[in-house]
């Protein structure tokens, strides 16, 4: 549920009627003294004159105090910039070693590379035109062009989600450009180890453009709380904001729009490019588990930032969101540990990785908007239903989904998308909807109405993200080509694609 609002032209007019105000106090009391020595005359002698005066100071009407300039709240501008940094850690090196160590050690210097890149290309191409498509008034699928090549975001404002509450729009800027960053970044895991170093910038390229930006426009676009002046503005708010945001879809810190997306996107990657070479015929095993366990614990505490700082302020919500954060993935370490634990008889340091993120995963939607009992249930049904998807689910699916993206990020949102429509319900101790007119909670909340409304947020991001990806990966095929000769596949990608090697033994 992110905003923006650019006040510029608010502290423009703002501005002017301050120096007006202010040129009619200096003339005020250019005046005041002459009044003043009117009123003694008065006094002292009587004279019509000073009754003139006197009749002069009670005509002069004060002048109407200047409307206060908006400013940005010194507090939320660095809670804000604090978690930005906290996303792009959990990005570089978070997510970078948890899957460097996922793959083989042939492979490290390769997974690594294609994180750092592509989380720097996305970073450039949100400022030269994501932030303006995603983030500007345009239409219900996708916005303008305000914003494009960065310009006029300097100096204005954003809106949070409280009335009157602004940051900088930079601040805004830089934090969701570094969720569009680690989006993207998550797409290689699913085909990791056999992918064209080239073939991977030009997709991302393309499905930035044409599935993340019109997602983040339908899930979090809207004209900001401001524009909820009374209940006759609220349809024309509605037919401002993106469409799924007008429909009511709930999504906090990106379970649509980051997880899912990334996750469809790399499945249908991983049928595309086809299954690495002696997939379900040799054994394929991660180098390194210290190192996943590293970026595991990276990715936790980098999500703080991420789902807290979703607020936009530092307020209660935000601390909701960080406690929610914290329980929800401890509750999906424990259940999954413990499925585990009872399914093969051991319980693995991989498994207990992979739990930490799938619960970080699900209560990404929920994170400011259910109580802590919500979290704790989203946290232990997601470890378990994540488990099912990265063996059950895969095997069904018959797809070389190399660090299951899919099973994880891909089940996780979707089970986190649907269980905030429930949990969010206030008589389970969650935010309900919030009324902007009012300020207040909607009084009539309905579970099954707000799960269906989850469910059309979740299939739309789904055929949006399976047809850009299709596409995208189809103009890759037939161009510059998307997976490496089976030689430099077997001979690791970090010698074949880079020239270097993670290891010298």
């Amino acid at each position: 549920m992110k905003i923006r609002i650019v006040s510029g032209w608010n502290t423009l007019v703002c501005i002017a009627a301050l120096c007006c105000g202010g040129l009619g106090n200096v003339m005020a009391q250019d005046s005041a003294p002459v009044t003043e020595v009117e009123i003694t005359a008065t006094v002292t002698e009587a004279t019509p004159a000073a009754s003139a005066g006197t009749v002069t100071a009670t005509e002069i009407a004060p002048e109407p105090a200047a409307a206060p300039v908006p400013t940005a709240d010194k507090g939320d501008t660095a809670w804000l910039l604090v978690c930005s940094a906290l996303v792009i850690f959990m990005t570089l090196p978070g997510l970078a070693l948890f899957y460097g160590g996922l793959v083989r050690s042939k492979n490290v210097l390769s997974i690594l590379m294609q994180t750092l890149v592509v989380f720097s290309l996305v970073a450039v191409l949100w400022a030269l035109y994501g932030y303006s498509l995603a983030f500007t008034e345009g239409n219900a699928f996708i916005g303008g062009f305000d914003r494009l090549w960065a310009q006029g975001i300097n100096g204005t404002l954003a809106a949070t989600f409280t009335k009157g509450v602004y940051i900088p729009e930079l601040a805004f800027f830089v934090f969701q450009g570094a969720f569009a960053s680690i989006t993207c970044a998550l797409i290689i895991g699913s085909f990791a180890e056999r992918v064209k170093f080239a073939g991977v910038l030009i997709f991302t390229v393309i499905w930035f453009t044409f599935a993340y930006l019109p997602m983040a426009h339908m899930v979090w676009f809207f004209p900001g709380p401001d524009a909820f002046t009374d209940a006759t503005a609220v349809d024309g708010v509605l037919a401002k904001s993106g469409w799924l945001w007008a429909k009511g879809a709930l999504d906090f810190a990106g379970g649509t729009v980051v997880h899912i997306n990334a996750a469809v996107a790399g499945l249908v990657g991983a049928y595309m490019i086809g299954s690495r070479v002696g997939y379900r015929r040799e054994a394929i095993k991660p180098h390194n588990l210290t190192q996943t366990m590293v970026g595991a614990s990276i990715l936790w505490f980098g999500w703080f930032g991420f789902n807290a700082g979703s607020a936009l302020e530092a307020n209660g919500v935000a601390a909701l969101a960080f406690v929610n954060t914290f329980l929800a993935t401890a509750a999906a370490v424990l259940s999954w540990t413990l499925v585990e634990w009872l399914h093969k008889g051991k319980p693995s340091m991989l498994g207990g990785a992979s739990g930490a993120v799938a619960g970080l995963v699900a209560i990404t939607p929920a994170a400011g908007l259910v109580g802590i009992l919500g979290a704790l249930a989203i946290g232990a049904i997601a470890g378990v239903v994540c488990l099912w998807g990265v063996t059950g689910l895969k095997k069904l699916l018959r797809a070389d989904d190399s660090l299951d993206v899919f099973g994880v990020h891909g089940i996780g949102g979707i089970t986190g998308a649907l269980l905030t429509g429930v949990f969010a319900a206030p008589s389970l101790g969650g935010a309900g909807i919030w009324d902007y007119v009012t300020e207040t909670a909607l009084a009539d909340y309905s579970i099954a109405a707000q799960v269906w409304i989850q469910a059309q947020g979740v299939l739309t991001t789904i055929v949006v993200s399976g047809v850009v990806s299709l596409v995208a990966f189809t103009l890759v095929k037939y161009t510059v080509g998307l997976r490496v000769s089976e030689e430099a596949e077997r001979e690791g990608l970090d010698i074949s694609s880079h020239g270097e090697t993670a290891y010298e033994l």
